[in-house]
């Protein structure tokens, strides 16, 4: 005892005389001075002034920012000098302090009236006007149709937006914009009207902002900033010219109170690194960060072959990353991206936060279309087989990678534009994204451009009111238009007959779906599109949407449970090695275009015997049972069953957790939404659809969104070829399978009714034309009318 009480003061001593690396602290305040030293006592006027002190340092430092609002003439850019190997560095808000960083300069306005309730002011200098944020809440720029909250798209559209009679009353409508969906509903439009000509026809540019180029949408239009538009209370009209505000105040206020202010920058923080030269080691803490500029307008670039094209761009940009954070910030009312994950970045994350009120997407992973191997970029592109590149995986590292989205409320985005999504990974690999709630979005909540390069983990988020402006879509998306997709179906069987090894060139990596609750109620809860492969997809509780697997390989699907719904198959290839086992389905799958299906679809458990019947009519199911589910506490979201059910002690199904869905920490969880409840069907309906055989073709009225989803077409309308006869078949020359008829002659036909009508008015001894849809367009096609039954 005494040898080692002996040897204490050694060790102290040993302790005291060691080098300690001692963490430095700078602050920055409102009242501080770029000039003083950055302690506590003295603190700096700004976070740049901050960074160059810090960067003098050696070990850890951490810059605290005292409670104020910091606006930024330029965004504030964190480069590997401020991170790396041998230095940690945090960028916090001070304990208990609320701090603001923000492009938006305020506006000294002195108003006065114009007319008609309208007030005007003029603008010192040159600001940039092109969002105007009134007592902290965005207003809107003079608009037709008048903003209504409670419409469907861009609150309000209509075919009159772009009418000739409208036009002729805009005196001068440069600098306005036309907002207009895709005549498919897949996403938006965007334009800049540049001026009108002689015949009072509007000059624009733009419409580069979606990857499917099929034309606007003749209803959904909404035209901003047009001067003769401004009629309604909250709108607003700048004037360049003249340098004049022009406002049309809310009822009741009193405009020379409220602080107007009008953002000045795309982006607030920037990481700029590489991956030779990494940014590391930095974390964003406890920020508030507001106002940034729109971005519809600026350059975009094609995500591969998926519907989007993006603006590489957000509030905060990511790009040579590794091990860098933004933690328990607040990111609302801004203009386009939220966050941005760009090229190369590595074990870094965003967690614990808000973001609310996003002109565009939330979060976004991109990684370097240079990375892949044989890139096509639109559609209809593809690469002729022989000059494919036939390795595996990315040419280089140059994407995201083993990044985290974790414990995020998302929610009202989409403000502006519509092709966009809560998380969006594109080109990247092994990203999670876990306990996030994602809501209120136009289109989906998570978004998978692509299969390169699989990976990722997509567990427990709670995602719900998705779809809201757009459609054929689901709450979580994803497009698998890799190297062997080709937009010709037969073209592309035999590309992976022939090769299966391409398959999972690009999809290298499994992509798991795991424990979410997903409520989709304009399309499907769980959407894999277009040849998505190399998915495994399990415990998911599916309230209203069901499955869709279209095209694709090798996806497992097992233990989920799908209320009021079920499996939508689509298109599948032959030898798919696809799985569907041990799920709780509620009413008929809905097949469409399926001729082998798959490795497995068995050992599922029904709630009647009608629809497992149907089921068994196509040599699926022979081991799956009926029984009846009753789910524990439905309207509180509990959908577990009892442990001696027939599900679990015949059908297999394995209950899964129901109450660890979405955000986690307590500050995010007591103002998260959850979604509304179905109350479960007790027996299946089914619909009673007429099909007929039409010259060897089986055709139906188009009726469902399924078949809306596989045709590709805009709306249910039109006559469905389900199938046909390839061997005895009249029309198998003229016809096939998944076209929609849409006019014969000069006859529209949105039925089948119609159809019938139709061809008892044609003269069979004379070749009729037919409009088909079919690929995506509209196709003349002649047929013998001899051949028409």
């Amino acid at each position: 005892m005494s040898k080692v009480l002996n040897a204490l003061p050694v060790i102290l001593l040993t302790l005291i005389t060691l080098p300690i690396s001692a963490q430095s602290e700078f602050y920055v305040a409102e009242t501080g001075k770029d000039t003083g030293d950055g302690s506590l006592r003295n603190p700096l006027n700004s976070i740049p002034a901050a960074l160059e002190k810090a960067r003098t340092e050696k070990g850890d430092v951490v810059i605290y920012i005292r409670e104020g609002k910091y606006i930024l003439d330029k965004p504030v850019v964190f480069t590997p000098q401020d991170g790396n190997d041998s230095r940690q560095l945090s960028v916090k808000a001070y304990p208990g302090e609320k701090v603001i960083l923000s492009s938006g300069i305020p506006l000294t306005l002195k108003w006065e009236p114009y007319k008609k309730g309208i007030m005007k002011a003029r603008i010192d200098g040159n600001p940039v006007m092109d969002m105007l944020v009134a007592d902290g809440q965005l207003r809107h720029m003079a608009r037709y149709p008048n903003f209504d909250e409670k419409a469907v798209r861009f609150n309000g559209t209509s075919a009159q937006a772009t009418a000739p009679e409208r036009v002729k009353k805009w005196k001068n409508p440069t600098g306005g914009y036309l907002h207009a969906m895709h005549n498919h509903d897949w996403g938006d439009f965007h334009y800049r009207i540049t001026g009108k000509n002689k015949k009072g026809e509007l000059e624009m540019e733009g419409g580069w902002q979606n990857n499917r180029q099929s034309g606007l949408h003749p209803d959904n239009r909404m035209v901003e900033n047009i001067f003769e538009e401004l009629d309604a209370p909250g709108e607003w009209y700048y004037a360049a010219g003249e340098h004049t505000l022009y406002y049309y105040p809310l009822e009741g206020e009193n405009v020379s109170k409220v602080l107007f202010e009008s953002p000045q920058l795309k982006h607030l923080i920037e990481f700029r690194g590489t991956e030779a030269t990494p940014v590391k080691n930095i974390t964003l803490e406890g920020l508030e960060l507001t106002q940034t500029l729109r971005t519809f307008m600026e350059p975009y670039e094609q995500l591969l072959r998926s519907d989007w094209t993006v603006y590489r761009g957000a509030a905060v940009f990511f790009e040579g990353t590794e091990h860098c954070a933004l933690r328990n910030c607040y990111l609302h009312n801004l203009g386009g991206n939220a966050i941005f994950f760009s090229n190369y970045n590595r074990h870094s994350e965003v967690s614990g936060s808000h973001l609310t009120r996003i002109g565009a997407s939330a979060i976004c992973f991109v990684g370097d279309p240079d990375a892949v191997r044989s890139p096509s970029f639109e559609y209809g592109e593809f690469i002729p087989y022989e000059q494919l590149d036939h390795a595996k995986g990315p040419k280089s590292n140059n994407y995201p990678a083993q990044c985290l989205v974790y414990d995020n409320l998302i929610h009202s985005i989409g403000l502006f534009e519509k092709q966009i999504t809560g998380v969006e990974l594109s080109m990247s690999q092994a990203i999670t994204v876990s306990h996030n709630s994602i809501y209120d979005t136009p289109r989906a909540g998570i978004n998978i451009s692509e299969g390169t390069w699989g990976g990722h983990i997509l567990e427990f988020n709670d995602i719900f009111d998705t779809v809201k402006e757009t459609g054929d879509h689901g709450s979580f998306n994803s497009w698998g238009r890799d190297r062997y997709w080709h937009p010709s179906y037969k073209t592309m069987e035999s590309i992976v007959a022939k090769d299966p090894a391409l398959i999972l060139a690009d999809a290298v990596r499994t992509t798991v779906i795991r424990n979410n609750r997903f409520r989709c109620d304009r399309g499907w809860d769980i959407d894999l599109d277009d040849g998505s492969s190399n998915y495994h997809i399990y415990n998911n509780l599916c309230l209203n949407g069901g499955i869709k697997l279209r095209e694709g390989f090798y996806r497992v699907v097992e233990n989920n449970i799908m209320v009021n719904n079920s499996f939508h198959p689509h298109v599948w290839f032959i030898n798919s090695g696809d799985v569907f086992t041990r799920n709780i389905v509620m009413t008929e799958y809905k097949p469409i275009g399926v001729r082998e299906w798959g490795l497995m679809v068995d050992y599922n458990i029904f709630t009647d015997s009608l629809s497992c019947a149907t089921a068994r009519k196509n040599n699926t199911d022979e081991h799956s049972i009926v029984t009846s589910v009753q789910f524990s506490n439905p309207s509180e979201g509990d959908f577990t069953v009892a442990d001696d059910s027939e599900a679990i002690t015949k059908g297999g199904f394995r209950n899964f957790v129901m109450d660890q869905f979405g955000v986690v920490s307590s500050r995010l969880k007591s103002i998260a939404h959850t979604p509304k409840m179905p109350t479960p069907i007790i027996i299946a309906t089914h619909a009673d659809d007429e099909v007929i055989n039409w010259s060897g073709a089986t055709i139906k009225s188009l009726q469902t969104l399924g078949e809306r989803s596989a045709t590709g077409m805009d709306s249910e309308r039109g006559v469905y070829v389900v199938s046909v006869n390839a061997l005895g078949g009249k029309l198998r020359d003229y016809v096939r399978p998944n076209d929609v008829i849409l006019k014969i002659g000069t006859t529209t036909v949105n039925n089948l009714k119609e159809m019938q009508d139709a061809l008892q008015k044609i003269d069979k001894s004379k070749d009729i034309e037919f409009i088909i849809f079919r690929t995506q367009k509209e196709n003349k096609i002649v047929i013998p009318g001899k051949l028409l039954d």
